[in-house]
């Protein structure tokens, strides 16, 4: 179901004014409640994620598996290698020490002197008698003593490296295996696979029932509301826009008249009328005044120190920004409002 967001081209007829009043009070009392217990769902589902689910993965799933693998790692030291460890600190390393002191003392104090005893004194005759007899005692005697030996020793071998572990292997780690496999067989097939349809079914209806409804009401209200009742208001805030703008630019345009009015023309006539002449008449007053002081400061030092004496033509001084050279005249002062002038 698609909704057209395009404005109306024309004005509604008497069945849209007749269908939006009660779509309109449908919306208030269904989409609302709605919206009021979905958000209430929110914030208890965040509540018990927060202090239920979080606190009890914390402090119990967490310390469990914890423990559990503590639990796997000492039986997998038990099975796999306390039994070795054991075996050659208890066993193998005491016999073989046992054997390697027999043997030393059987070399040192029974075989060397039987064989200095032997080899002195019965050397020749026992030579041709152990030949002779070693060839029946080779087929009578050494050869089933050699399989009586070899079979100790494999069955010695299998009494301590097979079947210990094929006892292991049969009795308890295949029937545990076994259980496992059927009881995560059973907790697949009974538990997780019904639930997982009861979630996907919850979730197929949630969004048939409740959030696709909502949403399609949302999506009409949204255009409802931008159709009826923002672009109205956005063309009446323009049309209020321009006009104020209208308004200040006129009452900007009077104000800048009154005050042209009120300060700026009375203010330029009193300029250009009064204080121009005077300013003038001013001038014109310090000018003569201070001519008549040059001159009378002029007379008076001629009275009381006279003419002063004429420099020779090479030792005077040129005046700034003048070519001639200075004479006894001094230079007349000159205002910058005359040189201007």
């Amino acid at each position: 179901m698609e909704l057209d967001a395009r404005p109306p081209s024309g004005g509604d007829g008497c069945l849209v004014g007749a269908i939006r009043i009660p779509v309109k009070i449908v919306a208030l009392l269904v989409v609302l409640p709605v919206r009021v217990v979905w958000e209430l769902l929110v914030a208890l589902g965040r509540a018990a994620h927060r202090h239920v689910l979080g606190p009890l993965h914390v402090h119990v799933v967490e310390p469990a598996l914890r423990i559990l693998g503590r639990v796997l790692a000492t039986l997998l030291r038990l099975v796999f290698v306390w039994p070795w460890v054991g075996l050659w600190r208890y066993v193998l390393t005491p016999v073989g020490r046992g054997l390697a002191w027999l043997g030393r003392g059987t070399y040192a104090h029974l075989l060397a002197p039987v064989g200095r005893i032997l080899t002195g004194y019965l050397f020749r005759p026992l030579w041709a008698a152990l030949t002779w007899a070693g060839r029946g005692g080779l087929r009578y005697l050494l050869a089933p003593l050699g399989k009586a030996v070899a079979w100790a020793v494999w069955a010695l071998a299998m009494t301590l490296f097979v079947w210990p572990w094929v006892g292991l292997w049969r009795y308890a780690l295949a029937p545990v295996g076994r259980a496992l496999a059927w009881l995560a067989e059973a907790a697949y097939r009974y538990v997780l696979t019904p639930l997982g349809h009861g979630l996907a079914r919850l979730a197929a209806a949630l969004y048939r029932y409740l959030l696709r409804p909502v949403g399609l009401a949302l999506a009409w209200l949204a255009v409802g509301l931008y159709r009826y009742v923002l672009t109205p208001l956005g063309q009446v805030l323009l049309w209020a826009w321009h006009v104020s703008g209208r308004i200040a630019a006129a009452l900007w345009r009077g104000l800048k008249w009154i005050g042209w009015m009120l300060v700026g023309r009375p203010a330029s006539l009193v300029y250009r009328h009064v204080l121009t002449p005077a300013g003038h008449a001013v001038r014109e007053v310090w000018r003569t005044g201070r001519a008549a002081v040059r001159e009378a400061r002029a007379a008076v030092r001629t009275a009381l120190f006279g003419t002063p004496p004429v420099e020779p033509t090479r030792s005077r001084a040129r005046t700034l920004g003048s070519t001639t050279a200075a004479g006894n005249t001094p230079a007349p002062e000159i205002s910058l409002h005359e040189r201007q002038g």
